[in-house]
């Protein structure tokens, strides 16, 4: 009865989100363009599927995600510290390590990332491998993940990690083509989504619980930041580096054909 309840009570509120959008789309299609909704059976299946999957994920996270993040971040945390009052940066090498992998990976699975790196090859007809533009994005979250539990244990303020990111960030944007500046801050945006976002989240409000002197709510949020901007970081960087690969090669293919004729 209590699994019914929960479905019930979390159905109607996601209902509740998903009217909204309904409305608006049905508003323009009938008042402002005028014309009947197409394919009106298929449409209706569509957002009661969305109904179901949003309420299925929103219970999944409430009763998984969130709680294993907040239990590994603790078990890691005491495993790290044992029975010292002292914080001592050096002693949560592993958590550091854990927060890497983790969002690497939760990255590496997120479906709006997949989706994004799949169009960015169709469009760009290969040259861009939808494979390495993942990677590049997992890479850009792991350490900025990692780099923001290091925030979180030492205490520093989040606003100089955060400012001396993005100066980097405006740098390498006018060093990089202007092909992958859009993607690159794309990127950013897309790794702030289903899988990613609840995990990360677990993780500093339970590191931030856990480290003594820490407060969940001044400590515990700011890891999805860092997990916004590195990525951006990552792409224009790995960008940057296949370009002067490409010019170092191409460089030297002229070298050659110039010592041959």
């Amino acid at each position: 009865m209590e699994i019914l309840s929960t479905l019930g009570e979390t159905g109607i509120s996601t209902l509740r989100d998903v009217a909204p959008i309904i409305a608006v789309l049905v508003f323009f299609q009938v008042v402002v363009l005028r014309r009947r909704l197409p394919h009106l059976g298929r449409i209706v299946r569509g957002f009661v599927y969305v109904l179901i999957g949003l309420t299925l994920f929103l219970i999944g996270l409430e009763q998984a995600l969130f709680p294993i993040g907040e239990t590994m971040a603790k078990q890691l945390t005491a495993a790290s510290a044992g029975t010292s009052t002292e914080v001592r940066w050096d002693d949560y090498l592993l958590v550091y390590a854990f927060a890497a992998a983790i969002g690497f990976a939760t990255t590496v699975a997120e479906p709006a990332l997949i989706s994004v790196s799949m169009k960015a090859e169709e469009v760009s007809g290969g040259a861009l491998k939808a494979r390495g533009l993942r990677i590049a994005v997992a890479v850009g979250v792991a350490v900025g993940v990692s780099l923001g539990c290091f925030r979180i244990v030492t205490g520093t303020p989040l606003p100089w990690y955060i400012v001396v990111a993005y100066l980097i960030v405006i740098l390498q944007t006018f060093r990089s083509a202007r092909s992958i500046v859009p993607l690159a801050y794309d990127s950013g945006g897309v790794t702030t989504s289903t899988v990613t976002v609840p995990v990360v989240a677990a993780l500093g409000l339970g590191l931030a619980s856990s480290v003594p002197g820490r407060s969940p709510l001044i400590d515990g949020f700011g890891l999805i930041a860092f997990a916004s901007v590195f990525p951006i970081m990552s792409v224009l960087g790995y960008a940057m580096i296949a370009s002067w690969r490409t010019r170092r090669r191409d460089a030297g293919n002229d070298t050659t054909d110039s010592s041959r004729n």
